[in-house]
């Protein structure tokens, strides 16, 4: 996934990148256009005045002609000469490529200036300026001791670059490099804090309020921030509202259902015909189950608040599972369903009473909701510091999109699986691991069953 400061670092060196371009673009057509015409006149004129000087000297004939040439190409150019009759004389630095097209020859013959600074093979590029051939020259027809000659001359490009461009060169990599940087840092500043929101905005769906967001800015940035801690604020009021009247109704819950349950009770030991004996059956059922919601939402409103108070003890959880099963006998019997476990002696850190309403829920689940005569198999298993408990049954399964809700709270497949349920265990299952900082898995397939797999970390481990 490609990060904001990542986009930013891209497109600023695009923006750049194209800005060259377009400069490059923009410079080749000004040189195009204009510039290298000039360029071409400005050395014909040169060239013309160097045939000129030479046609006017009286000095001995090659003597003077070569040493004329040498100081001329120590003036920074690339200088060639042809005569008539063919002899070539090269001076100064030589040239990479020594082919005169056949326009050129018409310097001697025909008299014509030769243009090849203007008319250079690349016509749409500035850099044939700086071609070291010899076509690209300007050339001039000259006389000198009664023989025709011809003079192909081009500044030298190593004296192109005086000590002012190369200052110029210098200046532009600082500059570039100066902003690159400085782009770098700024991005990354204004990325910083975007950062710490997508944190904070990860801790509220973990319902923590209390992230600290230390951004101050006085930016459209710094707004942001402002008004995401006073949703923080608002947030947390508003949880701490809810979670505190599900709290103060369950309470408030719980002694008429107990009346009711007393009541239902005593209207079962008193002789009913079978009708109005099944109404008071259902009224004791509805109430113990309603009970129980109320207990599991205090339960889990405690969790939430992390009000519960964590007392944590080395406990033998193999033990806890088996006392679990001992509970859980006459249902398993009533079912016809086979129980097999594999439990080695596991004493680990952690709140039994707590720990204890995760097997009670897990084995619950793997009775309702297996097939009668089905069977259930837990497993302890240790590895690398780790416990890792398996609860696997036969049971009537879920699918994969069913399995992923599983852990949501008042979640429930479907009406198969409403008998007497609550939607709250696997949920208040799920956070009482978490709170010993375990995980939980699970895997599970439609008339095939069901895998719950708790992973937690074994730490201060005693043997009893």
């Amino acid at each position: 996934m490609k990060t904001l400061y990542r986009k930013f670092i891209n497109a600023t060196l695009l923006i750049l990148g194209i800005s060259i371009v377009i400069a490059f673009i923009l410079a080749n057509w000004v040189y195009m256009t204009s510039t290298k015409q000039k360029i071409d006149q400005q050395n014909v004129k040169i060239a013309r005045e160097v045939a000129s000087s030479l046609e006017h000297r009286h000095t001995t004939p090659h003597l003077g002609f070569k040493e004329y040439f040498e100081s001329v190409s120590k003036l920074g150019y690339q200088i060639y000469v042809l005569s008539e009759s063919g002899e070539e004389f090269f001076f100064g630095e030589p040239f990479s490529d020594k082919n005169l097209p056949a326009e050129a020859m018409k310097v001697i013959e025909e008299n014509k200036i030769y243009h090849g600074m203007d008319d250079s093979p690349s016509r749409w590029l500035m850099m044939s300026h700086f071609a070291n051939q010899l076509e690209n020259t300007v050339g001039v027809p000259f006389i000198f001791d009664q023989e025709k000659y011809g003079l192909y001359l081009r500044p030298n490009n190593k004296m192109l670059f005086s000590d002012v461009h190369v200052i110029f060169a210098w200046f532009f990599v600082a500059v570039s490099i100066v902003s690159i940087s400085g782009v770098i840092w700024l991005s990354k500043r204004l990325i910083q804090p975007i950062t710490k929101l997508t944190e904070a905005t990860r801790e509220i769906t973990r319902e923590n309020f209390n992230y600290p967001l230390n951004i101050q800015r006085d930016d459209e940035i710094g707004q942001l921030a402002e008004s995401f801690s006073t949703m923080q604020v608002q947030l947390q009021h508003n949880d701490e509202s809810r979670k505190s009247f599900i709290n103060n109704v369950s309470h408030d819950f719980q002694s008429p259902l107990m009346n009711i349950q007393g009541y239902a009770e005593l209207l079962k030991t008193q002789e009913l015909d079978e009708e109005h004996l099944e109404y008071v059956q259902i009224i004791d059922q509805e109430s113990k189950r309603l009970s129980n919601l109320t207990k599991q939402l205090l339960l889990l409103t405690s969790l939430d608040q992390k009000s519960y108070p964590m007392k944590l003890g080395t406990t033998r959880i193999d033990t806890q599972i088996k006392e679990t099963v001992r509970r859980h006998q006459w249902r398993l019997e009533e079912k016809e369903i086979e129980i097999s476990y594999h439990l080695p002696p596991s004493p680990i850190l952690v709140d039994p009473e707590l720990i204890m309403t995760v097997w009670d829920n897990l084995l619950t689940n793997a009775i309702k909701y297996n097939q009668p005569g089905g069977s259930i198999f837990i497993r302890i298993a240790q590895n690398e510091g780790c416990l890792i408990i398996t609860f696997a049954d036969t049971g009537i399964g879920m699918t994969e999109e069913q399995a992923s809700k599983i852990f949501e709270r008042f979640y429930r497949v479907d009406a198969a699986r409403k008998k007497g349920g609550t939607g709250l265990g696997l949920s208040i299952v799920k956070q009482i691991i978490e709170l010993h900082n375990g995980s939980i898995k699970v895997e599970s397939e439609i008339q095939s069953g069901t895998t719950f797999t708790i992973t937690l970390t074994v730490e201060k481990q005693t043997e009893e």
